[in-house]
C-alpha cells in the first residue's frame, strides 16, 4: 500500500514511456489484488450493508453500516440499469451471503445466505399525530360545541406531552449532566 502512496516512483534504466505505464513493465493490474477476479467479470470492493441482516449460517446479526470486502458482478438488467451482485463471507461463521440491487424497487435484496432484519412499527408506538381533515376544519369553523370539546382534548394531550418532555429532560440531565462523569 505504501508503493501507491509514494509521490516519486523509481522508473528503471530500460523503461519506455511508449510502451506503456510501470504497471505494464510489472506485468500487474493497476488494481492490483481487487482485480484477481477481473477475468471473470469479478471486482473486490468495499460494501458496507444497507440494512441489518440476519446470517443463515450462524444466526447472528449483521449491522447495518459494517463493511466487507465483497465481489461485485453484474447479473442482469432491468431496463437500462444494471443489476448488482455483492457476495462476501460473515465475520463470525465464514459463510457466503450474496446481496442484490433492486432498481425497480430502489432497494437492495439478500438473495442467498442470509435474510434481512425487518424492523416494523405500529403508529401507536411512534406516537404519530395525524393531521386534521378537511371535514374536521369545516366543523371546527361551523359549530362551537364541537370546538369546545375538541379544545379540552388538545388541551389534555398537550399536558400529556409536556409531562413526558419534562420527564425525559430530568432523565437527560441526570445522565449526561456532568460531561466529565458521564466520560470516565
Amino acid at each position: 500500500m505504501a508503493e501507491r502512496k509514494a509521490q516519486n516512483k523509481y522508473y528503471p534504466p530500460d523503461f519506455d514511456p511508449r510502451t506503456g505505464s510501470l504497471d505494464k513493465l510489472h506485468g500487474q493490474h493497476p488494481l492490483r489484488e481487487r482485480a484477481r477476479k477481473l477475468h471473470l467479470g469479478i471486482l473486490i470492493i468495499r460494501f458496507e450493508l444497507p440494512f441489518n441482516i440476519w446470517c443463515n449460517h450462524c444466526n447472528t446479526v449483521l449491522r447495518k453500516s459494517t463493511r466487507f470486502n465483497a465481489e461485485k458482478k453484474e447479473v442482469g438488467k432491468y431496463y437500462s440499469t444494471k443489476i448488482w451482485s455483492f457476495r462476501f463471507k460473515c465475520r463470525h461463521c465464514s459463510g457466503w451471503i450474496e446481496i442484490r440491487t433492486d432498481p425497480k424497487n430502489s432497494t437492495y435484496r439478500v438473495v442467498t445466505g442470509g435474510r434481512a432484519k425487518t424492523e416494523e412499527y405500529s403508529e401507536a408506538d411512534a406516537e404519530v399525530e395525524h393531521l386534521s381533515s378537511e371535514q374536521l376544519k369545516s366543523r371546527l369553523a361551523s359549530d362551537p360545541i364541537f370546538r369546545l370539546e375538541h379544545g379540552k382534548d388538545e388541551k389534555i394531550r398537550a399536558q400529556l406531552a409536556a409531562d413526558q418532555i419534562k420527564a425525559l429532560r430530568a432523565v437527560s440531565r441526570a445522565d449526561f449532566g456532568d460531561d466529565f462523569a458521564s466520560s470516565s
